[in-house]
């Protein structure tokens, strides 16, 4: 085991045990929302993971230590300093680990210590993408990197809708990252259930996740898989809304020159601002959502293991 990671005891036990476990991120804990909000989403995430039948094992980096599964207490620190932890992604964990410093994991960092862990799969909000304007500014995400190359399933409601989808989808194609659509053709756009964009593959159950899945590792195929699990249509923005937000929040971000790892954070709270919390309520209903879709399939998974 990496000399560097602590694994939960009920994390350990359930990985011993060939039980179902899935893995969280931390960023939408300190970066994601104000406190005390943020702590009882990661808390009501945990208990949605444990209702549908697996163990939740939330995913950060406390004081060097990379942390699979974290305690209440754990989660009550992260959610109190908030935006003060670096967002870490994985340029970052040598430097925080030999500081002793903490970092909140973003989709990247999540992934690679859920499988240092033995974590397969992963429930999230959104993964990151290919920028609008990246033809220039070469803004993509570690996250398409570590979807090409880490084999843990990660389920999210699509790619954040201030990407550039259409890039993003032909990114991950490159990678050889199978995009599945849960229960639809079409590419989910995070706050709402189509893009326009089509997926590789539609699956219909968590049983079919699974198997494919388990199929991808069975052959040695290296990288991740991603599931694309549609807001739940009462959540669901319209689309006319939300894009219109989307398109004044990327403007502002422009025209502020904000870039790098700062841009994200930005434009969600934007978002926020302009939407006047809508998109945050739905931000919030589709991270349950797919909580619930994780631990059914990981459940799943364990049978075939």
């Amino acid at each position: 085991m990496n000399k560097y990671l602590d694994i939960a005891p009920e994390v350990a036990a359930a990985l011993a045990e060939g039980k179902p476990v899935v893995a969280l991120e931390s960023t939408i804990i300190s970066h994601g929302m104000p406190y005390p909000q943020n702590v009882e989403t990661a808390l009501a995430v945990e208990k949605i993971v444990r209702e549908n039948g697996a163990v939740p094992a939330t995913i950060a980096i406390i004081g060097g230590r990379l942390k699979a599964g974290l305690s209440p207490e754990e989660i009550e620190y992260f959610g109190k300093k908030g935006p003060e932890i670096a967002k870490a992604s994985r340029r970052d964990l040598p430097v925080l680990v030999a500081k002793g410093q903490d970092g909140a994991c973003t989709v990247t960092t999540t992934m690679m210590i859920a499988h240092m862990a033995g974590i397969s799969v992963f429930a999230t909000g959104g993964i990151g993408g290919v920028h609008r304007g990246a033809e220039t500014t070469m803004d993509i995400s570690a996250d398409l990197e570590e979807l090409g190359q880490t084999p843990v399933m990660v389920i999210c409601a699509g790619a954040k809708s201030i990407l550039d989808l259409g890039l993003t989808l032909e990114y991950l194609e490159t990678k050889g990252v199978p995009v599945i659509g849960y229960g639809t053709d079409e590419l989910p756009a995070f706050y709402t259930r189509k893009s326009g964009f089509g997926v590789d593959y539609r699956l219909d159950t968590p049983a079919e996740l699974a198997a494919a899945f388990h199929a991808q590792r069975a052959m040695d195929l290296k990288g991740g898989m991603l599931v694309t699990n549609p807001i739940p249509e009462e959540y669901s923005m319209d689309a006319d809304v939300i894009n219109a937000a989307i398109d004044q929040a990327v403007a502002d971000c422009k025209a502020q020159g904000i870039h790098g790892k700062a841009t994200t954070p930005f434009l969600l709270a934007r978002i926020k601002g302009i939407t006047g919390g809508d998109s945050l309520d739905s931000n919030i209903q589709l991270v349950f959502n797919n909580a619930r879709l994780a631990a059914k399939t990981a459940a799943e998974l364990s049978k075939l293991a």
